[in-house]
């Protein structure tokens, strides 16, 4: 390892003996609110689509665009946000982002046309991948007492995994009661309370101040992952043998790969090697990714049966996800405090994931009649709970003993890999979920409604199946990478001690 390096990751390290700040649990809801907003947006709009269409006149065809354009932008731009935040300041990332993402969530809500509002879904794309890795790591850098650290990161943690519930929660809420617009002018409220949160409570400060923005990594890891997410959206509408998909795929695998060899030779790397060096830090980013890919099987179908099903309203529907947010909740202060602090988390998350392993079994057996209280109900208690052991603690495991200076790019790059693991599940499971109906449906009559009722369970059973088999993958993964005890840094890893 260079000694460039070593002295580059030398320079404030979030666990050196410094003063912890007298406002940190200030910032730290200042950062949960920010980041809900950030989390909840990927879901709230989905549930006013139809509302939305019914308004603007737009086609089914360009429907799932308003929810691709938040996802393309936001993933493809995640790394250099967390660079940008490294380099110039978290503070001012932090508040540009939230100001940014207010004023395009006013522009969504006031759209006029459906040009209108994609283009504020990307515009709060492009602000939130400059917000969400600066929140994070504002989160890590302000929390360097070690058990102080774990419960910041369950409560960080409990919101990131329990965000796309809220968001179906808050926009069947708003949209009955009000109108679908108001799933975007609700961000105002929260904007507004973060905004002047962190202009007080923040200070400024440039970690990689002597660095520079490394341009060509930027462009190439911009656009492999816009590549990749996109073709993962076109999966979606086209079928895998299409230019549109495989070709976007290729070219994003191209990409990639090129990057990641970038960055072994640049002088200033956008995703400097030392953050992807500690054993455990490359774990959890992969169990970051398998559990984003894993959760829209939850989010998704389970929405779909309950509202076309089992006729729930978009209110009650977000009202019946509560019980499994608890569970999160409860279960990440559990695992992040007193279980991977105890245990390590070799054994812990691979039991978590377990865990969501056997709910996401239990409840393929819905059926077009079943009750709510039986059959989904202790399945969601079960999820929940297995994706509080694994998410927090994963998240937390993923940033910790990083170089300030680098701190920003990974949490980017934790967000990156939820936010690719996402795209990857939905694409993977709705064609999957959609070949399983067809399936059903042959040699059946078509146009029986039981029938067709029928079909679209065997559509969602499959989709939990894959959801499960995701989640044992991740155990099995988790099991293998992480090393056994309490967390350690590496020795192979360039630490990030101070000097």
């Amino acid at each position: 390892m260079s000694q460039t390096l070593t002295e580059g990751a030398r320079k404030g390290s979030v666990d050196s003996p410094s003063a912890p700040s007298p406002r940190r649990w200030w910032i730290l809801a200042i950062i949960g609110i920010a980041q809900l907003m950030v989390v909840l947006d990927a879901t709230i709009v989905n549930i006013a689509l139809p509302s939305a269409q019914a308004g603007l006149g737009f086609s089914d065809g360009n429907r799932q665009w308003i929810v691709t354009a938040y996802s393309l932008a936001f993933a493809s731009l995640l790394l250099l946000g967390g660079r940008i935040a490294d380099l110039f300041g978290r503070k001012p990332a932090f508040l540009i982002g939230v100001a940014g993402f207010a004023g395009a969530s006013v522009l969504g809500g006031t759209s006029t046309s459906f040009g209108m509002l994609v283009t504020a879904r990307a515009l709060q794309g492009v602000f939130g991948a400059l917000l969400a890795p600066a929140a994070l790591s504002l989160l890590n850098t302000t929390f360097t007492d070690a058990k102080e650290r774990a419960k910041a990161f369950s409560v960080y943690g409990a919101i990131a995994g329990a965000g796309g519930a809220v968001g179906l929660l808050l926009g069947g809420v708003l949209t009955d009661a009000l109108d679908w617009r108001w799933t975007l002018f609700v961000n105002l409220v929260f904007a507004l309370v973060a905004f002047a949160g962190g202009w007080v409570l923040l200070s400024a400060h440039r970690d990689a101040a002597n660095s520079r923005l490394d341009l060509p990594g930027t462009l190439l890891v911009s656009s492999g992952l816009f590549a990749l997410v996109y073709g993962f959206s076109n999966a979606e509408t086209h079928d895998w043998s299409s230019p549109l998909t495989w070709g976007f795929l290729a070219a994003g695998g191209v990409l990639l790969s090129a990057f990641a060899r970038w960055q072994t030779r640049a002088e200033h790397p956008l995703l400097p090697m030392r953050v992807l060096l500690d054993r455990d830090r490359a774990a959890s980013f992969v169990t970051v990714l398998i559990t984003g890919a894993g959760m829209f099987g939850v989010f998704l179908f389970l929405t779909y049966y309950l509202q076309l099903n089992l006729g729930f309203s978009p209110t009650r529907t977000g009202v019946a996800f509560l019980p499994m947010m608890a569970a999160l909740m409860i279960m990440a202060q559990v695992s992040t405090t007193v279980l991977v602090p105890r245990i390590g988390p070799k054994i812990i998350i691979p039991a978590g994931f377990a865990i969501a392993v056997a709910g996401m079994a239990w409840l393929t057996g819905i059926g077009v009649g079943s009750d709510f209280s039986t059959a989904v109900l202790p399945q969601l208690l079960l999820i929940g709970s297995g994706l509080g052991i694994v998410m927090p603690p994963a998240m937390s495991l993923a940033t910790s003993g990083i170089a300030a200076e680098d701190a920003g790019v990974a949490s980017a790059t934790v967000n990156t890999m939820q936010q690719v693991g996402g795209s990857i599940g939905t694409a993977l499971l709705n064609t999957l979920a959609a070949s399983a109906a067809t399936s059903y449906l042959a040699g059946k009559d078509a146009t029986d409604k039981l029938v067709r009722a029928q079909s679209t369970i065997e559509s969602y059973t499959t989709a939990f199946w894959w959801s499960a088999g995701f989640f044992a993958a991740g155990a099995v993964i988790a099991f293998l990478l992480y090393r056994p005890g309490a967390q350690r840094q590496d020795p192979d890893a360039v630490r990030a001690v101070h000097m």
